[in-house]
């Protein structure tokens, strides 16, 4: 890995962090699977516009169908359960903490459909990871669970089940794809999904603020693109399992810029999970000594 990758990592998990903030300027100026459509098909315009430039738009078929179906995992499914989810009153706490299953789904499913060995000890850093989110997020679940339906349930594992399904899609059939058109395809996907559950279950009232604004400018720029980006590249070059294993960091990151933007708790014992969250990640990510 030259000196550039290394820093792959951290930044995939600052800018995907960042996601949940962006989310929570947008939500309450338009429905979840209307701002997602949107969202897709303008990351998709801009991802053709830099293919075209760059004279790559060309890709066969084939993988223009597993792109396509990789996007609505990852994307469609994934965002738009959570969103959905949320919607309803799923607390963020509780949706968080199921989507820290996603690490430990991922690694069953890369032994299963990839030939991939996950050693004893990467085992033991996905458990403290998650132990490490389950600290972290064990706070922010309050008293607020009895009013839980299935149907959020429901939502939120089936996201994760998607994203983790998705992922190990793009590592078996996506890894030698142009990752600029590929991407490009995966928010075709990803677009008519929402699309599809915007004209079914929606009313597509959208109230343009300032904040939807820079909501919708972050999260396609941000996120769609630039945090998108490095994890195809880590899904390209990396194991699965120390690749999901990043997941962790995600709420101990995203609780720190809450409450650096909106003055939310931060206890000695949420900081103590992050410690154990980082641990874990570590233990799953390091190289075996010889």
């Amino acid at each position: 890995m030259t000196s550039a990758k290394k820093f792959i990592p951290a930044l995939f998990v600052l800018l995907w962090s960042t996601g949940f903030i962006g989310a929570r300027y947008a939500m309450p100026w338009a429905e979840p699977f209307t701002f997602l459509a949107a969202r897709f098909g303008i990351a998709f315009l801009i991802l053709v516009g830099i293919a075209v430039a760059m004279g790559i738009w060309r890709m066969r078929r084939r993988d223009v169908f597993w792109s396509i179906a990789a996007g609505m995992l990852i994307h469609g499914i994934y965002l738009g359960g959570v969103f959905w989810a949320v919607r309803q009153g799923l607390g963020a706490g509780l949706a968080a903490l199921i989507a820290g299953l996603q690490p430990l789904i991922t690694a069953v499913l890369v032994g299963a459909f990839l030939d991939e060995d996950i050693l004893p000890r990467q085992w033991a850093g996905l458990a403290a990871g998650f132990a490490g989110v389950v600290v972290v997020i064990l706070p922010k679940l309050g008293a607020g669970l009895d009013a839980v339906t299935w149907p959020m349930l429901a939502a939120a594992v089936l996201a994760v089940a998607a994203i983790s399904a998705g992922t190990v899609l793009q590592k078996k059939f996506g890894s030698t794809t142009n990752l600029v058109m590929g991407t490009a395809w995966q928010y075709v996907g990803a677009a008519v999904l929402m699309a599809v559950g915007s004209l079914a279950l929606e009313t597509r009232t959208v109230v343009l603020t300032g904040e939807l604004v820079f909501a919708m400018a972050w999260l396609v720029l941000v996120l769609s693109i630039g945090a998108i980006f490095l994890l195809m590249i880590l899904i390209r070059d990396g194991a699965m399992a120390k690749v999901s294993s990043l997941f962790y960091l995600v709420p101990a990151v995203t609780a720190v810029m809450a409450w650096l933007l909106f003055g939310e708790s931060l206890t000695p014992v949420q900081v103590a999970g992050m410690a154990l969250a980082t641990f874990g990640v570590g233990l799953a990510t390091s190289k075996a000594r010889r």
